[in-house]
């Protein structure tokens, strides 16, 4: 078996050696203990060390760079991940608020078209359209609980928009003006000449049906419900000519209109009670 041989070995002088190392080990570090001598060699020794010392240093600071930077973009995902969800949720509520806001100005021009009308009027709300793109029609939260009934007109707060068709217990049935079903009879605003607007299948058009060839009718010319019929109220914007087409062959002219109503936007309207109207049986 092996043995393990002394490293200074066993013979006097490996010893003497040894105990001389000692103490100048031990006058070295009394000398720089009491003395400032050694301070030089101290400064050269940390010149030549410190290469040593940076390089032993390195796998360290390289793992925690690592995994400081692993961190903290683990920590800037997750913000960022926090900060996207905040942004969305405020989009939403931004865009609450526009359509709030919105809402608020139709319904303030509305109130004020109602102030304008000296009948009884009650506001309600569209909660339905139909489907079926040939009928234009629209369905309201009012009904008979609120004293709805059949052929009351409907208005928002630039014009006529149709009338009630259609009664239920909390909710009616109206047709738009620009059915091709609907008519109401209407005079030009300006000279009183009369004609009937008839719906022409498009929501941004209606047309006048015997209209003479040499009536005083022009582009621009607003249209207003006559009262003709006691159907509906007298005096209400219906339509605003937008085309006359006059040919000598025919004895009627070709006049087109555009309604005054948003048909297509409003979500608030007004159903008008009046002396002049008629309440037709359900």
């Amino acid at each position: 078996m092996a043995t393990i041989k002394p490293i200074f070995g066993h013979n006097t002088a490996n010893r003497h050696r040894l105990l001389l190392l000692i103490v100048l080990s031990l006058l070295l570090i009394f000398v720089d203990h009491r003395s400032n001598w050694l301070d030089p060699v101290r400064l050269v020794l940390s010149v030549i060390t410190s290469p040593i010392q940076q390089l032993a240093n390195l796998p360290p600071s390289l793992i925690q760079g690592t995994q400081r930077a692993l961190q903290d973009r683990d920590a800037l995902a997750s913000e960022n991940s926090r900060l996207q969800i905040e942004v969305l949720v405020l989009k939403r509520r931004v865009q609450r608020l526009a359509s709030t806001v919105a809402e608020n100005a139709r319904l303030r021009e509305l109130m004020q078209a109602s102030d304008a009308i000296e009948d009884q009027v009650l506001v309600a709300e569209i909660i339905g359209v139909d489907s079926d793109p040939y009928r234009h029609e629209v369905i309201l939260n009012k009904g008979r609980l609120s004293r709805i009934y059949r052929g009351q007109a409907v208005l928002d707060s630039d014009g006529l928009m149709g009338q009630v068709i259609e009664v239920g217990v909390n909710s009616s049935r109206v047709l738009l003006v620009s059915d091709i079903a609907h008519g109401v009879p209407v005079h030009v605003n300006r000279n009183g000449v009369r004609a009937i607007a008839v719906g022409s299948g498009t929501l941004d058009e209606l047309n006048l049906i015997h209209v003479p060839y040499t009536a005083d009718v022009v582009e621009g010319d607003l249209l207003v419900s006559s009262g003709l019929g006691q159907r509906f109220p007298k005096g209400y914007p219906v339509a605003t000519v937008t085309q006359v087409e006059r040919d000598p062959g025919r004895p009627f002219a070709q006049v087109k209109a555009a309604p005054t109503a948003n048909l297509d936007r409003s979500r608030h309207v007004l159903l008008v009670f009046s002396p002049d109207s008629v309440e037709e049986a359900p």
